[in-house]
C-alpha cells in the first residue's frame, strides 16, 4: 500500500494521524491534485475548515482529478467557504461546480444555503424546492411535483 493510499485509509477513519501524514504528502507533491483533495477532506471533516481551503483550492486548480473527486472539490470548498463565512466565494465557487455538474442535489443543497446567508431567502427556497421535487421519494411530494416546481420559481404569485 502506498503512503496516499494509507493516508486515505486513516483519513476514511477520520484519524488526525491521515491529516499529518497528507499535509506532509502535500508539502512533497504540490502539483498533485488527489493529495491536495484528500488533505481538504481530512482538515474538513476534523473541523479545520480555515487550513482545507486553500488545499481545496490546490486541488481545483490542479489537473488529475477524477469526476468524482472534482464534484467533490466544489461541495467541500463552497461548504467550506460558507461555513467560513466567505458567502460569495461560496456561490462563486457553487455555481462553478453547478456549470460542470447541472443537476446536482448536493451543490444545489449548500447553494441554497449560501443564497440563505446573503439574503436571498426567496432563490434559497425556490432551489430548495426544486431538490425536494427532483429527488424526494414520498409519494405525497411526487403527485404534487409539478405544482411544487412551478411555485419553486413563483412563490410570491397571488391571484
Amino acid at each position: 500500500m502506498s503512503a496516499t493510499q494509507e493516508a486515505i485509509r486513516l483519513r476514511e477513519q477520520g484519524t488526525d494521524e491521515a491529516r499529518l501524514r497528507l499535509i506532509e504528502l502535500a508539502g512533497q507533491h504540490p502539483k498533485d491534485a488527489v493529495i491536495a483533495y484528500q488533505t481538504a477532506w481530512s482538515h474538513d471533516s476534523l473541523g479545520f475548515e480555515a487550513e482545507a481551503a486553500p488545499y481545496y483550492e490546490r486541488a481545483l486548480a490542479t489537473e488529475g482529478l477524477s469526476t468524482e473527486d472534482r464534484h467533490g472539490v466544489f461541495v467541500g470548498l463552497g461548504s467550506t467557504y460558507r461555513v467560513l463565512g466567505r458567502y460569495e466565494e461560496s456561490l462563486r465557487t457553487l455555481r462553478r461546480g453547478l456549470d460542470e455538474f447541472p443537476d446536482d442535489a448536493a451543490l444545489r443543497t449548500f447553494l441554497a444555503m449560501a443564497l440563505y446567508n446573503v439574503g436571498e431567502a426567496r432563490e434559497a427556497a425556490g432551489t430548495l424546492l426544486k431538490v425536494l421535487a427532483a429527488t424526494s421519494a414520498d409519494a405525497g411530494v411526487q403527485r404534487y411535483r409539478r405544482a411544487v416546481e412551478y411555485y419553486a420559481d413563483h412563490l410570491d404569485d397571488i391571484e
